[in-house]
């Protein structure tokens, strides 16, 4: 059974930058995909971006490329989401998501291939 359990946000300025960690426990971390997902209050929850267990691979939602870098180090077994140039529309909890395996040809963008899930963390960009 693996943990995860994300830190990191906050209130930020729009412009302004936060780094998101995860730490996942109870499994071997280079063999899981990780990714990262967000919801706004009253809106479906959405990708934002997910890195294969090699860390050779990832992928990013449109609206975050070119602002957010998603990132591992396997030997902390720790995921990052480094959030520059942070928008309002960025606000929302932001969770941390695992799931065994993956594929460098299709990188898992659906919420719902994600067993493992953290509690969230709060990020709010004000304007």
């Amino acid at each position: 059974q693996v943990q995860v359990v994300e830190s990191g946000g906050g209130l930020v300025q729009a412009g302004g930058s936060l780094r998101l960690s995860c730490a996942a426990s109870g499994g071997t971390f280079s063999r899981y995909t990780m990714g990262w997902f967000r919801q706004a209050p009253g809106k479906e929850r959405e990708f934002v971006s997910a890195i294969l267990g090699s860390g050779e691979t990832t992928a990013s939602a449109d609206s975050v490329k070119g602002r957010f870098t998603i990132s591992r180090d396997n030997a902390k077994n720790t995921v990052y989401l480094q959030m520059n140039s942070l928008k309002p529309e960025d606000t929302g909890k932001y969770y941390c998501t695992a799931a065994y395996g993956g594929s460098s040809q299709t990188i898992w963008r659906n919420g719902g291939l994600y067993p493992y899930w953290g509690q969230g963390t709060q990020v709010t960009v004000s304007s």
